[in-house]
């Protein structure tokens, strides 16, 4: 019958395991004295062989079964290649779970009683201590390793890939003082070798992201000039990467940083020196986003509409720029780099506004309260209402997810608009003539305008599967951080 066949949960049965061991030691413990007393008699009496072997078999039984119990088994790489990411991830998380019982409670327990009752004799207690724990932690400590190896890398894989790292790497003063004889040094080695496996995948697996971002290949752009799955894909999966700040920094740092002639200096906060460098975490992080921004550059040049195309850069930078802001990436990349960014925005805001409205805007007089004839006032009043109709009707599908981008474009295209339609609309409304002709030529009123612009940016669209909502994507990345952390 597989593990995984049973009732109970992998979190349920590794805390029995747990709450067994901790049992059984605090046992071991209340014993000690008297295995003590034992074992001094029988050495004294001259049967320390048959003391020490009872004593290696009773007690390396105890460990593997309690390495059993929690979840440990032997594996070869191709199990493990040929195992589903699902049942692959669950082993993963049993072993993490594993790792820290055994040197809270199983090894260091194992140790302090080896050391107690054969203190009379460091030869002896080293002997002990290498036959009955050597196994069993080699065992846990191969498991990262053959994790570390396998082929298949989803992206998920990182996440659990660093976990592992961050428990070896924490554990890693008292792995040398458990482990100190030489005797076990392949224990450590073990734990070593999956270290330095474990730090080649996350480098790997780095590539492989930053390579999914150049080859997305997806020409089919999100209406309205929305959010891009890759932006969201690509945040979330920072922002995530981000919680593993230090231990990244420890992984990363003698990895060739990104080449100089492809990494603008004006990226940073300051400019990238050899005086000055940067944290090498926080150069690679800002080359990813720098590597997704310019894809989506090259992503933009599919709108047939210009403004469209500043839009949808706009929008795509500013959930960057949230996602930055609301994580880790904030203390990586820091403010000056975020102020840059948000002045790019503004930038981007400000061509789509150009492009999308200036008929608009240009089809106002630059004195809206100047004097003018009838029949001038008449041209002004039928041009403002078709290029009002035009920029409306093209821009009515538009969306801005961001709430405070949103208030800030439609805030801007109001003021150039409506403030000026309504000092030229009450001046020049009743030059048209007639009733007859002011509905003819007069056909919107300030508070027409003002309401219609109103309702601008706010439609709900969708790219693939990925909404263009904020509220979506969080959602979205809270789903992907409680599947990857539960």
């Amino acid at each position: 019958m597989s593990d995984y066949d049973d009732d109970g949960s992998p979190d349920d049965e590794i805390r029995t395991a747990g709450d067994s061991i901790t049992e059984l030691e605090d046992v071991s413990s209340t014993a000690m004295s008297d295995l003590k007393l034992i074992a001094d008699c029988m050495i004294a009496s001259g049967y320390a062989k048959e003391c020490i072997r009872v004593y290696k078999i009773i007690r390396k039984s105890i460990i593997d079964e309690a390495i059993y119990k929690l979840g440990i088994e032997k594996l070869s790489s191709s199990q493990v290649n040929k195992m589903d990411w699902d049942i692959l991830d669950l082993k993963i998380k049993k072993w993490l779970d594993a790792e820290k019982i055994s040197f809270r409670t199983l090894f260091k327990g194992e140790r302090i009683l080896c050391d107690h009752v054969f203190s009379s004799s460091d030869s002896i207690k080293e002997s002990c201590f290498a036959e009955i724990s050597k196994e069993g932690a080699t065992l846990l400590f191969g498991f990262p390793e053959l994790v570390a190896k396998a082929k298949k890398s989803p992206m998920e894989k990182m996440f659990r890939i660093l976990d592992m790292y961050t428990a070896i790497s924490e554990d890693w003063q008292e792995i040398e003082t458990i482990f100190a004889f030489e005797s076990v040094s392949a224990v450590r080695l073990q734990a070593i070798n999956s270290l330095v496996r474990l730090s080649e995948s996350v480098l790997s697996l780095l590539t492989d992201f930053e390579s999914t971002i150049h080859k997305d290949s997806s020409k089919a752009m999100t209406p309205g000039g929305g959010l891009h799955r890759l932006t969201m894909y690509s945040m979330d999966y920072l922002t995530l990467l981000a919680d593993y700040g230090n231990i990244l920094t420890d992984i990363i740092s003698d990895w060739p940083p990104p080449a100089k002639s492809s990494l603008p200096e004006s990226f940073f906060d300051s400019p990238v020196s050899e005086d000055s460098p940067r944290p090498a975490i926080s150069v690679r992080i800002a080359w990813l986003i720098l590597v997704l921004l310019c894809k989506l550059d090259c992503k933009s040049k599919h709108y047939k509409d210009v403004s469209l195309s500043y839009l949808f850069l706009a929008n795509n930078l500013q959930h960057v720029i949230s996602k930055v802001h609301a994580s880790n990436l904030m203390y990586l990349l820091g403010e000056e780099w975020i102020t840059k960014q948000e002045a790019r925005v503004r930038q981007l805001a400000a061509n789509y506004e150009r492009l999308a409205w200036g008929q608009v805007f240009a089809s106002l007089p630059e004195n809206p309260t100047a004097s003018m004839t009838g029949g001038k006032a008449k041209e002004r009043f039928m041009k403002f209402t078709s290029s009002f109709e035009d920029a409306y009707s093209k821009q009515c599908s538009c969306v801005v997810p961001d709430l405070k981008l949103r208030d800030e474009i439609k805030a801007s295209i109001e003021t150039k608009v409506v403030a000026v339609y309504r000092e030229f609309y009450d001046m020049h409304k009743s030059t048209v003539g007639e009733e007859s002709s002011e509905k003819l030529f007069v056909r919107f009123s300030p508070e027409d305008v003002g309401n219609y612009l109103s309702e601008l940016f706010i439609a709900t669209v969708s790219s693939g599967s990925s909404s263009t909502s904020s509220s979506t994507s969080s959602h979205h990345h809270r789903y992907m951080r409680s599947l990857l952390r539960a």
